[in-house]
Formats: C-alpha cells, structure tokens, sequence
C-alpha cells in the first residue's frame, strides 16, 4: 500500500494532477504530499516515516488517521492530538466519518484531499485548473499562481477567494510593477500623517483593506528588496506597521500572488528572499497557456460573447461553426488576454448577427511567431485535420485578395499580416503569382 509516495517539505508544491489513478493528496505550508489509493483496503496517514501518506507538520500525529478505501471512503481518526476534520465536521476521537466527494479532510493544520481514479474515456477535456482552485479554496494556505502573460493568473485568483471561507471579505488587488517602491510601500502598508512630503492625513493601506479577506499581489517578482522585508514580517507577525508608525495593527490576511518570472532564479541570483517565497508559497500552481487547455476555449469565447454583447446593449451573438473551429485551431501566444480582445472586436464586426470567421481577424501567424505546436481541436475537442485549418485560411486569403482588388500589400493589411507572410502563404497554397504590368 502507498507503494507510490512523493514527499517535498524543502520546497514549495508546484501541485498538478494524475487523474489515471486515485491519489491522496496531502499539503500544508511548505510541504506536500501524495500517494497511490490501493484497490481496497486501508492506508496510514501520520507525520510517522513509516506512515502510507507521511506528512511531516508538527500539528500531525505519528499516527493520526487511517482510510478506509471503499465505493465511499472513510477517514478514522486514531485519537489524534490536534484532531480531525472532514468537510469541517469534527470527527471524535477513534470515530470515522464518511468523506464525500470534494470533501477536504483538515488533520491539524494540513489538508488532504481524495482524488478518484477518472475513466480513459473521461479525461479527454479534463480542466485541471479548476479542480486545483477547488483543491485550495477551502484551505487558508497562501499560494503562488505562475504562468505566461494573459493565461488567467488574475481570473484563478479570483476564483480561489470566490470558493473559500473568505469570500464575505474583500478581495483587494495590486500590481506590484505598476507603482514605484516608496509609492507601493505607502499603498500596501499604509502611512500616518506627516510621514511623509504629502501625507497631510492618515491613510490605512491594502493590507488592512484586505483584512479578513485575500490579497491578490501580481507582478509578485517586482517586489524591492526593502518592500520584499517588510512583508516577511507581516506574514510573521500578522501584524501591519503604517509608514510613519510605532503602533502595529493586527492583520487577518490571505496572500495569493502571481508571477510570470522564474522565481526560483530569482532566488538563486539574491534578488527575492528566500524566507518570504517559502512564506508565500504554501502551494504554488503553474496555470497551463491557453494552447494547452483546448477544452477551455468555447466556453471563454462564449462568455465573453455574453459579457461585451450585454455591455453594448446588443443581442447576444452567436459563434458560428467556422468561428469555433478558427479559435479552437488557433495558437493564442496572448492567451487569454487576446482571446478577450479579439472576441470584443468580432463583437463589434459582427454588427449584431452571427460571429463568422472573418469577424475574428485571425490570420495566418505572422512572420515571429512560429507554428502552432499542438494539433487544432474542435469545439468538441475533436481533432480537427490540418487540411480544414488550411482551407479556413485559404478561404479568407481569397476573400481579402477579392475585396482588394488583387492588392496584396492591402490584402495583408486587412488580414493583419506582413506583405511577406502573405506572399509566402501564396506560394505554399499554390496561388499563381500575379505579373507585374
């Protein structure tokens, strides 16, 4: 049993998910773990090393709890110190207690949570991201949320406060590049007046704007080396000092950050602390490009459809199949950032009727970006033949060619493309290249 146990509590978890096999997946501030489920039987959980799932937090016994694997799994408490929870539900001690599905089960201060084995057949379009979120919310662990520009680091964040205890309280944004430093100390942690040239009055700062809520702090690798220590010992102490202060103020806060930045070079280099990326990053979460995460792409398109449509006071638009098929075939090196553009801009093409291809002002990828590396998929998820990618381009090469007049430094323009790219395209379809009069 547990014949398969990955255990780190050096480094923070960079959590994704195996849906082939049923998984325990435990973690806590700066640790995690996970092991294999057994076809029956029970597995051990304690902060023993010798324990199926060993979790190694001083608020965990040696011998802390047992499941039972069955078509309902049933978490036994061993008379633990610090108790147990499933579904914050306390379970007596020596008692058990059923553990539903998307139940988070709290063993002193560490959070495991009951991954069940998903058929082949259900893990064509598996959204990963959200089941991550769901994993998190309900606990109070700070996490670190990484990706490229424009995947949605903003939007998960928002998610995760959305689905958590905290969700009455505010949940208060700031990007850390968008100010300079003595301008972000002032708004994180507030100032007195006459602290400063300027401050004629007191203002208290993000962090107890945010209390009782979260902190979505993006740009997290910007931080100033002073800014960076004066953070670390709010996270210490849960407690706030203003610019100009000798009087501390207490703090109830969740930190989720984001970062497109490698941060762990960042460490290495001494350019971020070590101590404070241990603080924050309880867990860390690596959201996956757009390009990555096909099955996503229809049901964005279509909401944000909804949401300019409603703005402009329009009636709802509708995708239509060429439509869906482009974006499902498109590469999205702006992620979901461009997604949103482009679906705001075939909103306002499409003068109220059906959103068709040419709305979307997707042409062939310019000369710097390099061939989608993935296969195209349908709206279903389907694979789509490289052949119908290549007639819609086709398609909407002859199209702009003909509103131009066989003008091609025009017909790139309208296409959005370079000349170059366009004529290159010309001679991999087979077009005949026009004679010079």
């Amino acid at each position: 049993m547990g014949d398969e146990i990955e255990e780190r509590t050096r480094s923070p978890i960079e959590a994704s998910l195996d849906r082939s096999r049923g998984r325990v997946i435990a973690f806590w501030e700066g640790g995690f773990a996970q092991c294999s489920l057994p076809d029956s039987g029970e597995i051990s959980i304690g902060r023993s090393r010798s324990a199926d799932l060993s979790i190694q937090h001083p608020t965990v016994s040696r011998e802390h709890a047992r499941l039972r694997v069955s078509p309902t799994p049933v978490l036994i408490d061993c008379g633990s110190s610090n108790g147990t929870k499933v579904g914050g539900v306390v379970v007596p001690p020596r008692g058990e207690r059923a553990v539903l599905p998307g139940q988070l089960v709290e063993l002193g201060s560490a959070v495991i949570s009951i991954q069940a084995a998903v058929p082949e057949a259900s893990r064509a379009t598996p959204n990963e991201v959200d089941d991550l979120v769901t994993l998190v919310a309900e606990s109070d662990i700070s996490v670190i949320l990484l990706g490229e520009t424009g995947v949605g680091k903003e939007r998960a964040a928002e998610q995760i406060h959305g689905r958590s205890k905290r969700a009455a309280g505010p949940l208060i944004r700031l990007n850390s590049a968008a100010l300079v430093e003595s301008l972000l100390e002032s708004e994180l942690f507030g100032h007195e007046r006459g602290a400063f040239t300027g401050a004629h009055k007191s203002k208290p700062g993000l962090l107890e704007a945010a209390d009782g809520g979260t902190l979505f702090l993006d740009e997290l690798g910007e931080l100033s080396a002073s800014t960076q220590a004066k953070l670390l010992r709010v996270l210490e102490s849960g407690e706030v000092l203003r610019v100009g202060s000798t009087s501390p103020r207490r703090v109830n806060v969740r930190f989720v950050c984001a970062t497109n930045e490698n941060l762990d070079q960042l460490v290495a280099e001494g350019r971020f602390r070590r101590d404070l990326y241990f603080r924050l990053a309880g867990m860390v979460l690596r959201i996956p490009p757009l390009r990555e995460r096909r099955a996503e792409i229809t049901g964005l398109a279509q909401e944000l459809v909804t949401q300019f449509c409603t703005k402009a006071a329009r009636p709802l638009a509708a995708l239509s199949s060429g439509a869906l098929t482009l974006l499902m075939a498109y590469h999205w090196p702006g992620n979901i950032r461009e997604l949103r553009n482009v679906v705001e801009r075939a909103v306002v093409l499409s003068r109220g009727g059906p959103i068709e291809p040419e709305h979307l002002q997707l042409g062939p990828i310019g000369d710097s970006m390099p061939p989608p590396p993935n296969p195209a998929y349908s709206e279903r998820g389907e694979l789509v033949p490289r052949a119908v990618v290549e007639e819609i381009e086709r398609r909407r090469i002859v199209d702009a060619l003909e509103k131009t007049g066989g003008n091609q430094t025009a017909a790139a323009e309208l296409l959005g493309i370079s000349r170059r790219t366009l004529v290159n395209r010309l001679a991999q379809f087979g077009f005949p290249r026009p004679r010079k009069r």
